[in-house]
């Protein structure tokens, strides 16, 4: 039950999910744009968003590592830096209800990509298939992916299937310029034969899915 074949790459992205108290959200948001470079120093953040729809109170950050003695090197390293731990950590933490994380790779067909501009809004749909990996569902699955993006009504950045967290998960970031352009497209997308046939033939193997609108915040690189 393995998730199939990844990028050569040793590369990992950490997904870590807070759920905020709902009275401190505001708070929790400042206290990031505030403080959050003291966690930066040590190592890419490659997103940090919080939920606008599909989910509330929660903040969402991506996390890159070369490798797992990357992770634990930085973790150290994290842990003892006063500053990380005495302004941001000591604060944050009665404010936040509980944490989730999951590590994932990029699946090999995909490289990490960018907004074409700043100023949108991002999509973090995870799709929940069905026992056997990409051996089993990959090739359908990647074209429906390509079929969405041949439509040209959405930007893909990446897509992340996980190794700790559920296995045979499959994670989608699309990017768009604003909720109702994200809602024009996808109405153009179900009229489109090409989408359609695709879907049709990759949602055999799916068990699940669901879809989360996030807001950047202000320190994101992927804004």
């Amino acid at each position: 039950l393995a998730t199939g074949p990844r990028q050569d790459s040793s590369v990992f992205y950490e997904f870590r999910t807070y759920d905020i108290k709902p009275s401190k959200m505001k708070e929790f948001l400042e206290m990031v744009n505030k403080y959050f470079h003291f966690r930066t120093a040590h190592s890419e953040l490659v997103g940090f968003w919080y939920t606008e729809l599909g989910a509330l109170n929660k903040v969402f950050h991506i996390w890159k590592y070369d490798n797992f003695a990357h992770r634990t090197a930085v973790r150290q390293a994290v842990a003892n830096d006063k500053d990380w731990q005495g302004k941001f950590i000591s604060a944050a933490l009665p404010l936040m209800e509980k944490q989730h994380n999951e590590v994932a790779y990029l699946v090999p067909w995909c490289q990490l990509g960018k907004p074409p501009k700043e100023g949108g809004v991002y999509e973090w749909v995870t799709f929940q298939m069905k026992p056997g990996g990409p051996a089993l569902w990959g090739e359908p699955f990647r074209a429906a992916i390509n079929a969405h993006i041949n439509t040209g009504y959405t930007k893909l950045i990446g897509v992340f299937h996980t190794e700790y967290g559920l296995l045979n998960r499959v994670h989608v970031l699309w990017w768009n310029e604003s909720p109702d352009h994200r809602a024009a497209g996808r109405h153009r997308a179900h009229e489109d034969a090409r989408v359609v046939a695709a879907v049709r033939d990759s949602v055999r193997f799916l068990e699940s899915q669901q879809n989360t609108l996030l807001i950047p915040v202000q320190c994101s690189p992927l804004k």
